[in-house]
């Protein structure tokens, strides 16, 4: 495969849930901000149709994993429940630092807009030394009505909601190894 840095960085970045306790320096939280603020969007208008929130607050943090566990237990889903059951769990892996990724909600393609803006957030961790993972379950966490007063203390804008969320922070415990991936899974239509 050619050799390339950003093909370097995206081969490399894997789903890291074992976290240190030391925090990202506001700087270097920025700089992956930043690259959420240049992916792409349906609309074109990305600037005024996202919110990140950053969420450094031990206390907050832990709120949000026990909020999302309830929700879980409440789901009716079986595997749901056993993790929201499941004291050792936390949905967050103890990472320092959660990112929500909110959209306003009536653009053309939300949920779309805050893959890529996550995932450019993801490789841009990686480049920095980061780990990070793209997490689902904290959102179950505003499902709720305490869920949603806790939201209204983040301050974001009205009609706005989280669409994705991602944990960050330095890496504790060895990098996932993955192997090549299979090409057989393309289809070239010429």
């Amino acid at each position: 495969m050619a050799e390339n840095e950003t093909l370097n960085v995206i081969r490399r970045r894997r789903s890291i849930r074992e976290y240190g306790e030391k925090q990202i320096p506001d700087d270097t939280a920025a700089l992956v901000l930043e690259a959420g603020l240049y992916a792409p969007s349906a609309g074109g208008n990305i600037e005024n149709d996202i919110h990140f929130t950053v969420i450094q607050k031990r206390e907050t943090l832990d709120r949000i994993n026990l909020l999302a566990k309830e929700a879980a237990r409440a789901s009716g889903l079986s595997w749901l429940v056993d993790l929201g059951n499941d004291d050792s769990f936390h949905c967050l892996y103890r990472a320092p630092t959660l990112i929500l990724v909110s959209y306003r909600a009536e653009t053309a393609a939300p949920e779309t807009d805050a893959a890529a803006a996550t995932e450019n957030m993801l490789l841009a961790a990686e480049s920095l030394g980061l780990g990070a993972c793209w997490l689902y379950f904290p959102l179950q966490a505003f499902s709720s009505a305490a869920g949603r007063d806790l939201l209204k203390t983040f301050g974001l804008p009205e009609g706005f909601r989280p669409y994705s969320s991602l944990i960050a922070g330095y890496r504790a415990g060895a990098v996932p190894v993955i192997p090549p991936r299979k090409t057989e899974h393309i289809s070239w239509v010429r």
